[in-house]
């Protein structure tokens, strides 16, 4: 029977029986039936028998397939006038293989196809249904997951809106705070320099006073010198005359000679003095007061920022002589350590086969830096250490062995990882700043003549237990905490 629509009749008349899509090549067999070039002589292809019409079993030659023109050509009439026929209708889509309209849904594959398709091998077994239902039905879950990306957005801009919020109010308080610095520097400032202008005015007046009185001093003294010289010319030479003249005028002679007598200049008076001296301490409580408060303001290591470098206090490190190796010699101030032999009791927090010492100081929290003067020559490590880190016996010197540190040795300047790190500098420094991070775990070294990091042990390397400073002394070399 034929189809009610024309167009859908003339698609199953230009359709390969055995492929089920539109034919491709189309021949015609002596029984009449047409197929798809490829699919018949692949459907023979093997046969031992008779070569056979797949639709009605009639014995035909193989030799006999004849290319059916007409056919083709009504193939690419059924395939224009499926597309017009799909576009009036306002299908969604077209099959880009078959030129029909998409109104199917495959599950298995998530594509829309066509009714071509859903009658090939690609399509035969999967789960298909109409596009318009599999639409509303993964529209219903996409609009689900819209609410929760909604949602999601929404979260996010609150929390964005509350950072930038946090952020304008952390930058309105530092400005707040550059400008109640700015004011109270500017009005220290002009308190110092008012109180400079004082004290050289007042230097100026004691300047003054003290030149006065030695100048009134020393013309004094000049006179005085002039007269005596004066009289001492004519005593001589009145000693040289006769004995009869000599002799007159004796006593207004002698009367003369006690009134030349010298007079004692006229001296600092105990006032003047007392305000030189009183002008002397205030300078000097001045001064004191100007260097506690400088101490009190932040050093430069402390305003310095470099690389993952933070802020950190200078801390006052001291060796400890009870951990020191028996070939170890420390200063008296416990500020150096070089070689030397000494008689030391082997007890159990000292070390007896490396040659190194712990510091005395220990930080459980908080950023610490400490500065260590290493010199040129010899071989020295430098660096931290477990409280607990093993004293009896061969040590790893690796944060394996609880040290983490930087060495010199053999030439060589490295990381103390495992294995070490080789360190390509351009020159060993002579003076190094050991940086340690307690609340992140982590241990910097940092050249303290070129202010630039040389290594850094990662966050979270450093255990979150009491460390404390850690030297190693090798080869004659000397090792000296800086103030």
């Amino acid at each position: 029977m034929a189809a009610e629509n024309p167009v859908e009749s003339l698609r199953e008349e230009a359709t390969c029986p055995i492929c089920l899509e539109y034919f491709t090549e189309p021949v015609i067999l002596e029984c009449g039936h047409n197929f798809c070039q490829a699919c018949i002589r692949q459907f023979w292809e093997g046969s031992d028998t008779a070569a056979s019409c797949p639709q009605c079993r009639e014995t035909v030659q193989q030799r006999n397939l004849k290319p059916n023109r007409q056919l083709a050509n009504m193939v690419e009439i059924a395939k224009r006038l499926s597309l017009q026929a799909a576009k009036g209708a306002g299908a969604d889509g077209v099959c880009g293989k078959h030129q029909e309209a998409l109104k199917l849904f495959c599950e298995e594959d998530q594509t829309p196809i066509c009714v071509v398709c859903d009658r090939s091998w690609a399509h035969r077994t999967h789960t298909v249904v109409p596009i318009l239902e599999a639409a509303q039905e993964y529209k219903e879950r996409i609009q689900a997951h819209l609410k929760t990306l909604r949602e999601e957005r929404e979260k996010l801009l609150g929390l964005k809106a509350t950072a930038e919020g946090k952020s304008q109010e952390n930058l309105k308080q530092m400005q707040t705070e550059r400008q109640k610095i700015v004011s109270e520097f500017h009005q220290l400032q002009q308190f110092l320099e008012e109180q400079e202008r004082l004290l050289l005015a007042q230097l100026e007046k004691l300047d003054e006073e003290i030149v006065r009185i030695q100048d009134e001093n020393v013309s004094k003294l000049s006179e005085q010198i002039s007269r005596l010289s004066e009289l001492i010319s004519e005593m001589e030479g009145k000693c040289q005359k006769p004995a009869s003249e000599f002799l007159q005028d004796m006593r207004s002679t002698l009367i003369r000679c006690e009134k030349g007598k010298f007079h004692q200049p006229e001296e600092i008076s105990p006032e003047l003095e007392e305000r030189v001296s009183g002008f002397s301490q205030n300078t000097i409580v001045l001064l004191e007061i100007l260097g506690k408060f400088k101490d009190t303001l932040p050093s430069a290591l402390e305003t310095k920022r470099g690389g993952s470098l933070g802020t950190f206090r200078q801390a006052n490190v001291t060796l400890d002589p009870y951990t020191a190796h028996p070939k170890l010699i420390l200063s008296e101030d416990w500020k150096s350590v070089r070689e030397g032999e000494t008689r030391l009791l082997n007890t159990p927090e000292r070390f007896d086969t490396d040659p190194c010492v712990l510091g005395c100081e220990g930080f459980t929290s908080g950023r610490h830096c400490w500065e260590v003067e290493v010199g040129d020559g010899g071989g020295w490590a430098v660096g931290v250490a477990r409280e607990s880190v093993g004293r009896k016996g061969g040590i790893s010197h690796s944060p394996e062995g609880g040290i983490w540190a930087v060495q010199r040795w053999g030439g060589q300047f490295r990381a103390l990882t495992s294995p070490v790190t080789p360190l390509p500098l351009s020159r060993v420094p002579s003076r190094i700043w050991v940086c340690l991070d307690c609340d992140r775990g982590q241990v910097t070294f940092i050249d303290a003549g070129e202010k630039a990091p040389i290594f850094t042990f990662p966050p979270g390397s450093v255990p979150g237990e009491r460390i404390r400073p850690w030297l190693w002394v090798w080869l004659g070399s000397r090792l000296r905490l800086c103030p």
